[in-house]
């Protein structure tokens, strides 16, 4: 059945089909709350138990889908993205507010992502081992295989609903398991937009299902025994609950932070420049790998403050369907408002405003503080704000230390043109990932992508996203001499 027109509610994809509810779900436009982007369903307790329910009886086929059927089907996925780059583009920017040329970048994101996938599912390979060891094994050897672990339950956030999403259901499809989806109430049009893909594909009834729904179902999806992994990208808060009540199943935790960045004495000023206001800013900094703490090293202070507050005033605040923005409005009024009282905050701390600091309605300018105690939350909560909090440094192992003081660890960045420097953070460093002459925002598809303390558990990254959904099993053979 085809997917509806846009000037009705978006069905959702339970099993195969497509079906509506009684429960409407509209979605807002964060740039224009008076324009709804469009509307979908949420999915009913009745439709969450037949999503259920058919992913449990798909895996039996899923699990025994040859490599070269569930490679196809990913890239057909990969391929009609790309087809549909610039509509989908467009549902995304609307949607969640994310400036064009981001949304357009998410979406080129997702293609690879997808294409990944596909090479993946060619590849889950395992080992011969000679067991011959000592004399009671002569003659044994063993052969290892990865084998799919069972339907999978997800739920990704609104920040990227395409490609955050991707991470979730390529892996799922490339390793055998039925997948049910929970995308983000803000922006669901956005997978359900490549739910009209996947329903191209011939997978079975049942393997992948999206479906929105409300936080009490989702939490329904937690502890539900039927599922053998959940992953969940957001935040710390919800995050860290789940697992509590996830029972025995696994978990992959996809969660917060606070990045840090340390521009050292030798680093190249341009470069960092330009690339941490990128990391600062981009998407209004709802980014869980923004760059929020700047440490730099107090030789090149001056000249790195007055760079970057330059390059920070001349960013384009506007329509995020307008190619000429940079940044456009917060998820919604509540983000902004809450934004601005950490900001109040930290000025009453003694913080110093060097740049914005008030918002807009939804929209809130780059925002620059010096001077900001430690203990102020923009410095030790997850800000998920157009907020950069810089401090100078004279020692570099202190830089190090001070941006380890923090509940989060999912990655940081350190321009320097010292190699002690850049294997010393490597080393000391408490975090998924250390970006060398770049920010921490940076991530390419296929790199294992996680965080350690608060920021989650288990990695990201197709490849590593296949070892937590699959399980390796071990065949012992005996040659009988």
């Amino acid at each position: 059945m085809p997917a509806p027109a846009t000037s009705t509610p978006h069905r959702i994809y339970l099993a195969g089909r497509w079906v509506d509810s009684p429960d409407v779900l509209a979605v807002g436009n964060p740039a224009r709350p008076d324009e709804p982007a469009g509307a979908t369903y949420n999915a009913n307790p009745e439709q969450y138990e037949e999503a259920v329910t058919a992913a449990v009886a798909a895996f039996e086929h899923t699990r025994r889908m040859p490599a070269f059927e569930r490679s196809a089907a990913l890239r057909h996925i990969s391929a009609g993205i790309a087809a549909r780059r610039e509509e989908i583009g467009r549902i995304i920017a609307t949607e969640s507010g994310k400036p064009i040329r981001d949304a357009l970048g998410e979406v080129d994101r997702a293609v690879l992502t997808f294409r990944i996938g596909a090479e993946e599912a060619e590849r889950i390979g395992g080992e011969v081992m000679p067991l011959d060891l000592n004399p009671a094994s002569r003659g044994r050897t063993g052969i290892t295989r990865r084998f799919p672990i069972g339907p999978i339950a997800a739920i990704s956030p609104f920040n990227f609903p395409l490609n955050l999403a991707a991470h979730k259901l390529a892996p799922a499809i490339a390793s055998g398991n039925p997948i049910v989806l929970k995308p983000p109430s803000k922006d669901p049009l956005t997978m359900l937009a490549v739910a009209e893909i996947v329903a191209e594909t011939g997978l079975p009834d049942g393997a992948v299902s999206i479906l929105p729904m409300t936080r009490e179902l989702g939490d329904r999806m937690v502890s539900d025994e039927r599922f053998k992994l959940l992953t969940f990208t957001g935040s710390p808060e919800i995050g860290w609950k789940m697992k509590e009540r996830a029972g025995k199943k696994r978990v992959v935790l996809e969660l917060g932070g606070n990045a840090g960045v340390i521009v050292d004495r030798s680093a190249d000023l341009d470069l960092a420049v330009r690339r941490c206001v990128t990391g600062a800013f981009a998407y209004s900094g709802q980014v869980c790998i923004s760059v929020q703490r700047i440490f730099v090293h107090e030789v090149v202070w001056d000249a790195f403050v007055s760079g970057f507050m330059e390059a920070a005033a001349a960013l384009k605040i506007g329509d995020p369907l307008d190619p000429a923005t940079d940044l456009g409005p917060m998820v919604d009024l509540a983000a902004a408002r809450r934004t601005e009282v950490w900001i109040d905050e930290a000025r009453a701390m003694g913080a110093r405003v060097l740049l914005g600091g008030t918002a807009d309605g939804p929209f809130f300018p780059p925002t620059v503080l010096t001077d900001v105690p430690a203990a102020a939350r923009v410095c030790r909560e997850e800000a998920f704000a157009p907020v950069a909090v810089l401090a100078p440094f004279h020692d570099f192992d202190d830089a190090v230390r001070r941006l380890n003081d923090s509940r989060y660890g999912l990655q940081a960045g350190i321009f320097t043109n010292e190699l002690d420097h850049a294997w010393s953070a490597f080393e000391d460093l408490e975090v998924g990932g250390v970006i060398v002459n770049d920010v921490p925002a940076y991530r390419i598809d296929h790199m294992p992508y996680g965080g350690s303390k608060d920021s989650g558990l288990g990695r990201e990254g197709v490849r590593y996203a296949i070892e937590d959904m699959t399980e390796l099993r071990i065949m012992v053979m005996t040659g009988g001499r």
